[in-house]
């Protein structure tokens, strides 16, 4: 007999969450994992005394972490999914008849924290990794991704447009006096973060991806762990800047956050992106090991010329001495010049070839190259190509997620300080659900234990038959197979 179901609201109705979340859900198991009550404490400062009370600090960073574990793109999306999911809704402490707080509500408390609360949320949650044993720490892959600000190329205006509204004008009056009686092919202007900005995001800068048209971005940097592929650094920065300017702020959250559980650095990879004489010498200073390819610049030596580092000079092919003069500045960039006598090179039969028309050749070193010759000498040995390849294999699959399933593409706020915050939380999401996937070194062991003991039968039945087959006499002597 076909059956139909009649649905009548009941008036009284005995419901309780618990009851309905299965034991093995995701969110209740992250609800009697992840404990966030210290947020309360942190946030005391951002409120008064008075008034209406505003969304629980525990409850903001709940909802945040699900809409980056969901890889939901807005504030209104979050609260909707979390409205209409027993699970979200037990891991946030509401019950099904509660009205959850406005999506205005979360924008707002996201502005009024400051950065250092979502670092520390994200550290708790790489405090828990560490527990279970995931983390090593001593060896960290870093590497960089655009994250696409919120903000279209469409609104960037010339710097000397804001700052003088009468240059504006002029510009105005000029265009109006030529003459457009022919046409006029348009020169293309080249945008640069010299001369452009977004009023409606001054703090983006316009940037471009191979082969990607440009556009305005942030430049997120991520630091994991090459034993687990576990973040444990990650912040925002300015889009404009160098890799290798961002090294040293973002090593310094790893070695403080790793500091607090007892974890030394030692070891950092990254790309060529990080490669200058600055972030060399913050490695050495801080005793950290760097496997980073020397940039396209750098050469180790010179064609037709030998450098001696005791006497500092170099000596040509044809026995020519070139002393260290003086120490040129260009912009930040300080470079040590060497160059050689006018007597000692008009006569070489190499002088046409060497310097031309010049009286004498001159060479320029950067003042670094110290720390260049010895990264260099790490990067191409052969622990050095083994480090390259595992970088690779580490970090970039980690950013890859990030972008695609952990919502790190686009931020939606405007600012470096949120850019920051997001990029923060995404990696908090990451790590969390790595966190949940992971089974103890207990249970693994138990299971290696387990196949070891079942090979060891099955290789004694081997035997056994083997005995049998043959008809072994007594006095015959066996193979002894350890199996220990």
């Amino acid at each position: 007999m076909q059956g139909k179901k009649n649905y009548q609201e009941k008036l009284f109705l005995n419901f309780q969450l618990s009851d309905r979340v299965p034991k093995d859900n995701f969110y209740r198991r992250l609800k009697e994992l992840l404990d966030l009550s210290f947020v309360r404490k942190k946030t005391i400062q951002y409120y008064g005394t008075e008034g209406q009370k505003s969304i629980d600090p525990e409850v903001f960073f709940k909802l945040m972490l699900i809409g980056y574990i969901e890889n939901l793109n807005s504030d209104r999306k979050i609260i909707e999914n979390a409205s209409m999911r027993m699970d979200m809704l037990f891991f946030i402490g509401y019950d099904i008849d509660e009205e959850l707080p406005w999506h205005s509500t979360l924008s707002r408390t996201r502005k009024l924290y400051g950065e250092d609360l979502f670092l520390s949320v994200f550290r708790k949650v790489l405090s828990l990794c560490i527990e279970k044993g995931m983390v090593n720490g001593r060896r960290q892959a870093i590497d960089s991704a655009y994250v696409k600000a919120n903000a279209s190329m469409k609104s960037i205006v010339r710097k000397e447009m804001l700052n003088s509204s009468q240059h504006y004008l002029d510009e105005l009056s000029e265009n109006a006096e030529e003459d457009n009686s022919l046409p006029k092919r348009k020169k293309k202007p080249t945008m640069s973060n010299k001369d452009w900005t977004s009023p409606s995001d001054p703090d983006s800068r316009i940037s471009k991806k191979k082969h990607k048209p440009l556009q305005l971005n942030y430049n997120a940097q991520i630091s994991v762990d090459t034993d687990s592929h576990v973040i444990c650094g990650a912040m925002a920065d300015f889009a404009d800047k160098r890799d290798a300017q961002s090294l040293p702020d973002i090593v310094e959250q790893v070695t403080d956050s790793l500091a607090k559980e007892g974890i030394p650095v030692r070891e950092v990879l990254a790309d060529t992106n990080y490669s200058s004489g600055d972030a060399l010498r913050y490695l050495e200073q801080k005793n950290i090991g760097g496997f980073i390819p020397s940039f396209g610049l750098y050469a180790p030596t010179r064609d037709g010329f030998t450098y001696f580092p005791n006497g500092d000079y170099y000596i040509c092919s044809q026995g020519v001495k070139l002393p260290f003069k003086k120490i040129s500045a260009r912009k930040d960039n300080f470079r040590k010049v060497y160059w050689s006598s006018k007597a000692a090179c008009k006569s070489c039969p190499n002088k046409i070839n060497c310097i031309g028309m010049a009286g004498f050749k001159t060479l320029e070193d950067t003042t670094d190259k110290p720390f260049y010759d010895r990264m260099h000498i790490r990067a191409i040995s052969e622990k050095g190509k083994r480090m390259k390849i595992l970088r690779s294999a580490t970090v970039e699959p980690v950013l890859g997620t990030l972008l695609d399933f952990v919502g790190m593409r686009k931020v939606y706020t405007k600012g470096i300080d949120l850019a920051n915050k997001h990029v923060l939380m995404a990696a908090t999401a990451y790590n969390i659900k790595k966190l949940m996937r992971f089974k103890s070194e207990t249970s693994i062991a138990a299971i290696a234990e387990i196949a070891r003991i079942e090979v060891q039968n099955v290789v004694l039945l081997y035997y056994r038959l083997i005995l049998k087959v043959f008809s072994f006499k007594k006095s015959a002597t066996l193979p002894v197979c350890n199996l220990i």
